[in-house]
């Protein structure tokens, strides 16, 4: 599997406590405050919108909080000023990574991740630096244990529905869709009883760089210092580190 799916499974598996359920909390709020504001506060007409409040449901945030955000991105319950900027930049070992973020404040924001990168052997760079090394896709993951079909069907059902490829290391399935086709895709799985782990529209890297040793540890501080930032909403990046050595580093 790739590196950031590898890196991903990790983080899931992770104990989670209150405060960092909190911090979850604050980002997935923001995420639905921003779909409703550009898409309108409709799911059913705002695919954005849709695929914010799964990801508030699978972290288990409370209904009345979905509905606030909802609403204070829609403008019932007054504005609030939010950009959607994203940077891009390099990190140790070369490894390509793009931050997704949400601030009130420009500056702030652009301060703090420049002060990650730079603490963490990585460097800030211009926009386009290497965006062009990650295409958007859609991206349905699976427990093949957790669920009652074996990898073959699994495999046959994505060909039927129309995903565009699939990678499997034994025990997790990962399924790509081009972005127009994920709700499609996603519904013929659920239709059939198959839930997932992850299910997401996200930026997947066209290439992967491998990195060992400090290097690797470093691009992990890195990701990890990116994501704890308040502003950040994601972090994609194209690193490639051993299964042995990733998990050593996550502990």
């Amino acid at each position: 599997m790739a590196g950031h799916s590898k890196w991903a499974n990790i983080k899931r598996k992770k104990a989670r406590v209150d405060a960092e359920r909190g911090k979850a909390f604050t980002k997935i709020s923001r995420e639905l405050l921003i779909a409703a504001r550009e898409g309108g506060s409709d799911p059913e007409e705002n695919f954005r919108l849709r695929l914010a409040m799964d990801k508030a449901r699978a972290a288990n945030m409370p209904n009345d909080s979905i509905l606030r955000s909802i609403k204070r991105g829609a403008g019932e319950l007054g504005t609030e000023s939010l950009e959607d900027i994203t940077y891009e930049g390099y990190g140790p070992g070369g490894v390509a990574i793009m931050v997704s973020a949400l601030t009130d404040n420009r500056n702030r924001s652009a301060s703090d991740v420049r002060y990650v990168f730079s603490k963490n052997g990585g460097n800030l760079g211009e926009t386009g630096c290497v965006a062009w090394m990650f295409q958007k896709k859609g991206l349905l993951v699976l427990n093949l244990e957790e669920i009652n079909m074996g990898e073959d069907e699994v495999v046959d059902l994505a060909i039927e529905s129309g995903a565009e490829d699939y990678e499997s290391d034994g025990s997790d399935l990962e399924i790509y869709t081009e972005p127009e086709d994920f709700e499609e895709v996603k519904k013929f799985f659920e239709a059939k009883g198959v839930s997932f782990t992850n299910s997401e529209v996200t930026m997947l890297p066209q290439n992967m760089v491998k990195v060992t040793g400090k290097a690797a540890q470093q691009v992990i501080n890195l990701v990890e210092s990116l994501e704890d930032l308040d502003d950040v909403q994601q972090v994609y990046a194209n690193f490639d580190i051993p299964d042995e050595e990733l998990e050593a580093v996550a502990r």
